[in-house]
C-alpha cells in the first residue's frame, strides 16, 4: 500500500532525527577521544640551558677586574615558571693575572668549600611562553654565593622565538651581603659592588 503524504513526512522526519542523532554521537565521540588524547599526552614544559654565559666585573678606583664563565647551567619549567640556575665557581676565566684568579677562587669565593653559585626561584609576571615576543619580567628567589643566601628580585628580559627562550639580565651583587671580605691591602683594587651580566639560551628538554 503506498504511503500517504502524512506517512511520508513522518518517515522523513524519523530519518532526519536519526541522522542528527548519529552525527551528534559521532561528534561527541571525536570530542571525547580528543579530550582523552590531550589529557594523556605528556606536554614537555621543561627548558634547559644549552648555551649560558655569566660575566662579573669589579670596577675599583685602581683596577678593573673582569672574568667570565661559559659553564652556566639550569632549567626553567614554563608550567609553573620556576627556575634554577647554577655556575661552577672554579669555571671563571679572565682576570688580569693568574695570581688574581687564584685569589678569587681560594680566598674570596672559596670554590673548594663553595663549588657553585646558585639562583633558584620563580618568575613573578605571568609569561605567555607559547607566544613569540620580548618580555620584561622579574625573577624572585634565593641567590646563593659563597654559601650565603640572599632573597633577591632580579630584572630579566626574555626573548621567545623559534621554540627557544633567551634570557638576558644585568644586576649587582654586594660582597658584604654574601660574607666576602676585602683585605685592606687590596681595598682600592676590588669594588664592594660586583656587576653581573647573564646571557642564556634555553631549549625544550628532549627525552
Amino acid at each position: 500500500m503506498p504511503f500517504n503524504k502524512n506517512g511520508q513526512k513522518k518517515l522523513y522526519s524519523k530519518i532526519y532525527i536519526y541522522r542528527v542523532k548519529f552525527t551528534l554521537a559521532k561528534i561527541s565521540g571525536i570530542l571525547f577521544c580528543s579530550i582523552l588524547l590531550i589529557a594523556f599526552t605528556k606536554i614537555n614544559t621543561i627548558y634547559k640551558i644549552t648555551e649560558g654565559k655569566i660575566t662579573f666585573s669589579s670596577e675599583a678606583s685602581f683596577e678593573t677586574i673582569t672574568a667570565t664563565s661559559e659553564k652556566l647551567t639550569g632549567a626553567l619549567d614554563t608550567s609553573n615558571q620556576k627556575f634554577a640556575f647554577f655556575v661552577s665557581n672554579s669555571s671563571f676565566e679572565g682576570f688580569n693575572s693568574l695570581l688574581q684568579s687564584e685569589h678569587f677562587k681560594e680566598s674570596y669565593i672559596e670554590s673548594e668549600k663553595n663549588p657553585r653559585s646558585v639562583f633558584t626561584g620563580k618568575i613573578i609576571e605571568k609569561v605567555p611562553f607559547q607566544i613569540p615576543g620580548i618580555y620584561s619580567v622579574r625573577a624572585k628567589g634565593l641567590l646563593n654565593i659563597h654559601g650565603v643566601e640572599q632573597e633577591r628580585i632580579i630584572k630579566c628580559e626574555l626573548t621567545i622565538e623559534n621554540e627557544t627562550i633567551k634570557v638576558v639580565s644585568n644586576f649587582s651583587v654586594y660582597l658584604v651581603d654574601h660574607g666576602i671580605a676585602i683585605p685592606r691591602i687590596v681595598f682600592d683594587k676590588i669594588s664592594p659592588e660586583i656587576k653581573i651580566s647573564v646571557v642564556a639560551t634555553l631549549k625544550q628538554k628532549t627525552e
